[in-house]
Parts: structure tokens; C-alpha cells; sequence
């Protein structure tokens, strides 16, 4: 299935191919990009979100809840987007796309944000503060797991 993927994907790779993009690019361009993501956005979503939750001052919470609001769906879009560069740089590097435990925490990341993005929509009804405590955990969760998908990153790009 990984090889029929690649094979949809390829003439998008040639394309970006034929940009004569340098190969550092290709090969690190990915990880850089998504590492900021990540460590400085993510963090950022993260640690306001928790900050909302956790300060006793309502001006404060009010104001780091509406941070999260507004750069929670962009990091979620990043990271979907650098998702899709990813595997096209896999592509365009003729490397295998589902042999690589990377692609496989970078896949359940973006299944479990579009989760945890769904949530927020449970915000408002009777369970209110159960679906604010689930997002708040699984957010979290997914947090650490980017970590390790990090790690697992490096060691691909340093493998091809």
C-alpha cells in the first residue's frame, strides 16, 4: 500500500523536483520547519491551554483561553500541512513512506489533534467540564507524543 502511495505522489515529487530545490532542503527541510511547530508553537498552544485552566485570575484565564482558541487550528493546520511535506519529501527522496515508525506517530498526531479538535465542540453542553478535561489530557498527551515523534524524525534523517 506504501508503494501505491508513493506512486500517486510521485509526479507531485518530480514536479518538485524539476525546482532544483538543494538537497539539505528536501532532506531537513521537513524537520526544521515542524520542529519550530512543534517545540515553539506547540508549546505555546499548550502551555496556554493549561494556563487557562490552572490560573485562579478570570482576566488571565479569559485571555489565555482566547490564545489558545485562535492558535490551537493553526498549529493543527501546520502540522497537517507538515504532515503532507513530509511524506512527499519521502517521495521525492525515493524512500518507503509506511516502513518508518515516524510516519506512523506522525499519523496518529494528526488523527489525534482533528480528535481533540472535535471535542471543543462538547464545550458547550451538559458535560462541559468533562470534554474540557479530556481535551485538556489527550492535548497533552499528543504533546508527548510529537516529542517522540521528533526523536523518531532525527533518527530517519539521519538514516537516509
Amino acid at each position: 500500500m506504501g508503494e501505491q502511495l508513493s506512486q500517486v505522489l510521485e509526479p507531485i515529487a518530480a514536479w518538485f523536483r524539476t525546482l532544483g530545490v538543494p538537497e539539505p532542503i528536501v532532506h531537513w527541510g521537513h524537520p526544521v520547519m515542524m520542529g519550530i511547530v512543534i517545540f515553539v508553537l506547540g508549546s505555546f498552544v499548550a502551555y496556554m491551554g493549561w494556563r487557562s485552566r490552572l490560573t485562579k485570575d478570570g482576566e488571565v484565564a479569559a485571555k489565555s483561553r482566547a490564545s489558545h482558541r485562535q492558535l490551537a487550528p493553526l498549529m493543527y493546520l501546520f502540522i497537517a500541512l507538515g504532515y503532507t511535506g513530509g511524506v512527499l519529501s519521502l517521495v521525492m527522496q525515493h524512500k518507503p513512506i509506511f516502513e518508518s515508525p515516524h510516519f506512523w506517530t506522525g499519523s496518529s498526531a494528526v488523527i489525534l489533534l482533528g480528535i481533540n479538535a472535535l471535542m471543543t465542540f462538547g464545550f458547550g453542553g451538559d458535560k462541559k467540564e468533562s470534554f474540557r478535561t479530556a481535551h485538556a489530557y489527550l492535548g497533552s498527551t499528543i504533546m508527548i507524543l510529537l516529542v517522540v515523534h521528533v526523536v523518531l524524525g532525527v533518527k530517519l534523517g539521519l538514516s537516509i
